[in-house]
C-alpha cells in the first residue's frame, strides 16, 4: 500500500447562521487517501463535499478534529505557511475556469510561479509552453480566454494547476460546464495525469458517469460519508498522446 497523502480523523465543521442556529456541514468525518489514488466525491447540495474540498485545500478550517496532508497537521500552521503550502503542493481546477480574462493563455499558466518566484522569466515561459502542449494547446499560447472553448479554457486551467508540480489536485466540478465531447477529454486528461504522473486527484461532481472515471467513490449525506468504495470501471478509451514528463 502507498503512503497516506491525506489523513482525517473526527472532523466537524459547524456552521452558526445568523439566528444562531448551529449547522454540521460535516460530522465526526474520518477518511484516509493513499498517494496516487483518483477519486470522487458526490453527494447532493449542502451534503458537506464543498466544505470538504475547501478544508483539504487550505481555504478553510475545520471546527474540530485532525487534517495532516502529506505529513503536515492543518492545526500547527499559520495562514502563511497554509498559503505556501497552496501554491507548492496543491493544484486547483474549477468549474468557472478561473482564467484573467486579459492575459494570454501562457500567462494564465505562469501566474502562481510568477507570483512566487524562484525561476527566470525565459525558464517559466518554457515550463508554461511545455504545460499546454501536454493538454493539447500546443500553438494557442497567446489565445485570451475569450478566443478559446470552454473544454480549451479548462485545459489551460488544468496546465495552470500543474505549474507548481502539485502532489495534489482538487477538482471542483471540472466538467459541469462542458459538453459531452469536451467533459470525456478533460476526464481523459485527467487520468492519464494519474496514471503517468501518479498525482492524487480528489474531484467533485454530482455526475455519475464523470465518477465513473475514478477509481473511488465517496459519497456523503448530511455531513456523513455514507459510502466509500472502489468504482466498478467501465471501459473506457484513454486517449493516446506522448508521456507526461515528470
Amino acid at each position: 500500500m502507498t503512503k497516506k497523502i491525506i489523513e482525517i480523523k473526527k472532523l466537524f465543521k459547524i456552521f452558526t447562521l445568523s439566528n444562531e442556529v448551529s449547522v454540521r456541514a460535516l460530522n465526526n468525518v474520518s477518511l484516509d487517501i493513499h498517494k496516487g489514488e483518483y477519486i470522487s466525491i458526490m453527494g447532493a447540495s449542502g451534503s458537506g463535499k464543498s466544505t470538504l474540498m475547501n478544508i483539504l485545500g487550505f481555504l478553510d478550517t475545520p471546527t474540530s478534529g485532525i487534517y495532516i496532508l502529506d505529513g503536515i497537521t492543518e492545526s500547527e500552521l499559520d495562514s502563511d505557511q497554509k498559503a505556501e503550502i497552496r501554491n507548492t503542493k496543491i493544484g486547483f481546477v474549477f468549474q468557472s475556469y478561473n482564467l484573467l480574462a486579459r492575459t494570454s493563455a501562457l500567462e494564465n499558466v505562469e501566474l502562481p510561479l510568477f507570483y512566487m518566484g524562484g525561476l527566470k522569466s525565459g525558464e517559466l515561459k518554457e515550463r508554461a509552453r511545455k504545460l499546454l502542449a501536454e493538454v493539447g494547446l500546443s500553438g494557442r499560447e497567446t489565445h485570451h480566454p475569450n478566443k478559446l472553448s470552454g473544454g480549451e479554457q479548462q485545459r489551460v486551467a488544468i496546465a495552470r494547476s500543474l505549474i507548481n508540480d502539485p502532489t495534489i489536485i482538487l477538482a471542483d466540478e471540472p466538467t459541469g460546464n462542458l459538453d459531452s465531447k469536451n467533459t470525456v477529454d478533460i476526464l481523459n486528461l485527467f487520468t492519464r495525469l494519474n496514471r503517468e504522473k501518479n498525482i492524487t486527484i480528489i474531484m467533485v461532481t454530482h455526475e455519475n458517469e464523470v465518477s465513473e472515471f475514478t477509481d473511488r467513490r465517496i459519497v456523503f449525506k448530511d455531513g456523513v460519508i455514507i459510502d466509500d468504495s472502489p468504482v466498478k470501471k467501465k471501459k473506457i478509451k484513454i486517449q493516446k498522446t506522448k508521456k507526461i514528463p515528470s
